[in-house]
């Protein structure tokens, strides 16, 4: 891959591809955090996340200071729409999105939390930390009364970050085997709606559940986990949360079961 030097020190690449490859790379660990989604008790359904300031990091290390920039405009409201543009190759590409204000006291740290928001759903479609939306739903030890995670959940290893991420993995069937259960999940709640339809039907016609129970069981678990009844809006964590919600019910099918005494 040919390289040039950036203003940052760092060696940028060249060429469209080269471009995006490098922007989508799995950040490392110490730059990931995690935020609670969900919490029951003492668990907590961890949302991993990156700073805006990592966004900034990675956007001036792959394409210099120069080659990238962003507008924001502030809704009534209260959120906040950016308009990032890249400059990929010889063409400067723009894209939007919009962020929503936190729920901090605060009215000036719930304007920045949006334009925070905002710039990273921007970058997310240039494919900058999409791979943390893929990442399987994991729940850990929490302290509702500190706010905290009692320890810091795990990330995958090295290599399965680069199979959820879809960069290539030279060695070991177990890895192209993840990128390709990664690939084939739903790419959104919509699509996972239609999908769990069909399933639903096919368990019923072979006579292993009711109509519509495959469907009520991933709905009520997305509903517990602060998803939402309605799971065609869901989308990032929700579509694997939901992967696993279909696997524990499977597993339910599964298990014998005892005569009435």
């Amino acid at each position: 891959m040919v390289a040039k030097a950036n203003r940052t020190g760092h060696e940028s690449p060249t060429g469209v591809n080269a471009i995006t490859a490098a922007l989508a790379r799995p950040f490392d660990h110490d730059e990931v955090k995690f935020k609670p989604q969900a919490v029951k008790n003492n668990r907590a359904l961890a949302l991993a996340y990156v700073d805006a300031r990592v966004i900034q990091d990675r956007l001036d290390e792959v394409l210099g200071v120069e080659g990238w920039q962003d507008e924001y405009q502030l809704l009534p409201d209260g959120s906040v729409v950016c308009k990032l543009t890249l400059k990929l190759g010889d063409q400067w590409i723009t894209k939007m999105d919009v962020g929503s204000p936190s729920e901090q006291p605060d009215s000036g740290d719930r304007l920045k939390a949006a334009f925070s928001d905002a710039l990273k759903r921007a970058a997310v479609k240039f494919g900058v930390g999409r791979y943390l939306y893929r990442l399987p739903a994991q729940w850990a030890d929490y302290d509702p009364v500190k706010k905290q995670f009692a320890r810091p959940p795990l990330l995958p290893s090295s290599g399965e970050r680069r199979a959820v991420s879809g960069e290539p993995e030279e060695q070991g069937s177990a890895h192209r085997s993840k990128l390709k259960a990664q690939s084939s999940m739903p790419a959104d709640g919509e699509e996972l709606h239609r999908r769990l339809r069909e399933y639903d039907a096919k368990l019923a016609a072979r006579k292993l559940c009711t109509v519509g129970a495959l469907l009520s069981h991933v709905a009520q678990a997305g509903a517990e986990a602060g998803y939402g009844v309605d799971m065609t809006t869901w989308s990032g964590p929700a579509i694997p949360f939901a992967v696993n919600a279909v696997k524990e019910f499977e597993a339910c099918l599964r298990k014998p079961k005892t005569a009435a005494a």
